[in-house]
């Protein structure tokens, strides 16, 4: 029976493909596995009955990111992960993990920071590899954060995204601390200020009334006068001593308590299938773009006449 024409046309293109198709197969065997952790945040809340925008818009003016309207802390809460501070730390972080040498080589230990596993000439250079290991993404209606980290070692993956959410929560924890404290210092300050000028108003008052015992029965105006100038003086000054006492306290309770949490939905997962490369994908990509094209070449003039026509 002999073999219809389409068929002997598309016989010599398959044949190719097939051939890409295999060297490729062959070739993505040696390519090595990728393996990506991903941890989600929600955003920042707080302990105490502060709320939490004033703490997270604290920390994230330690990087000159405004808070506009007092809305979107959690856009702010992955500026602050993007910062470079945060990533240079991670990046001197040494890490102790489990890496294959070779596609088929066995697992070693190693131990090493970040930095030295990006192997860059520089911190610059180090920095933009980075990015290529690492990445976050807000979700704009639940406002879940999620960051990954993506390496050649499922240890290492899982140990970067913790380290990145311990660097991310101490920092903002440091933050609300650095102005709690601000603020308990600065009521402490003014409390002890007026103090001292409630004692020299109470000093004035007790020498007036050593002249003047009974002002409030003298037949002198200007007597009568002062000492009610004085007293009304010294019951404001205790009013304000009492009013800034309650402050302080209040400050004081608000530096243990209004400090930030980092509420972690997913800490970061020791992945166990790897993430890249699809090699089914880029060997059935081969294949077809390879047929295909041989098949368009073969039927080069046909297809320019088409053209032509059209």
């Amino acid at each position: 029976m002999p073999i219809p024409a389409w068929v002997e046309a598309f016989k010599r293109p398959v044949k190719l493909g097939l051939s890409v198709a295999v060297m490729a197969a062959a070739v993505s065997l040696f390519l090595p596995n990728f393996y990506r952790s991903e941890a989600r945040v929600l955003p920042v809340e707080s302990k105490g009955m502060g709320g939490n925008l004033g703490n997270l818009a604290a920390a994230a003016a330690a990087f000159g990111v405004s808070v506009p309207g007092g809305e979107g802390s959690d856009a702010n809460f992955v500026d602050i992960l993007n910062s470079r501070t945060l990533r240079e730390r991670l990046l001197k972080t040494e890490f102790s993990f489990k890496v294959r040498s070779w596609r088929f080589g066995g697992e070693h230990e190693e131990r090493q920071t970040l930095e030295q596993y990006l192997e860059e000439k520089n911190l610059d250079r180090t920095i933009k590899k980075l990015a290529e290991v690492l990445a976050v993404s807000r979700d704009l209606k639940s406002k879940v954060i999620t960051i990954s980290a993506e390496t050649k070692s499922a240890d290492l993956s899982q140990q970067i995204v913790r380290r990145w959410l311990q660097l991310l929560e101490g920092f903002v924890q440091e933050k609300g601390r650095t102005r709690g404290s601000a603020k308990a210092s600065f009521s402490e300050a003014r409390l002890e200020d007026s103090r001292k000028e409630m004692n020299q108003v109470e000093d004035d008052f007790r020498r007036f009334l050593d002249a003047n015992r009974n002002f409030a029965l003298s037949t002198d105006p200007s007597v009568r006068l002062r000492g009610m100038r004085l007293e009304a003086e010294l019951k404001l000054r205790q009013q304000l001593v009492t009013s800034l006492a309650l402050s302080r306290e209040q400050a004081l309770m608000e530096e243990k308590n209004d400090i930030p949490i980092v509420n972690v939905l997913d800490a970061g997962n020791l992945p166990i299938e790897k993430s890249r490369p699809t090699r089914s994908v880029l060997v059935l990509g081969l294949f077809f773009a390879t047929t295909i094209g041989s098949v368009a070449w073969a039927k080069r003039d046909q297809l320019v006449s088409v053209l032509r026509v059209s």
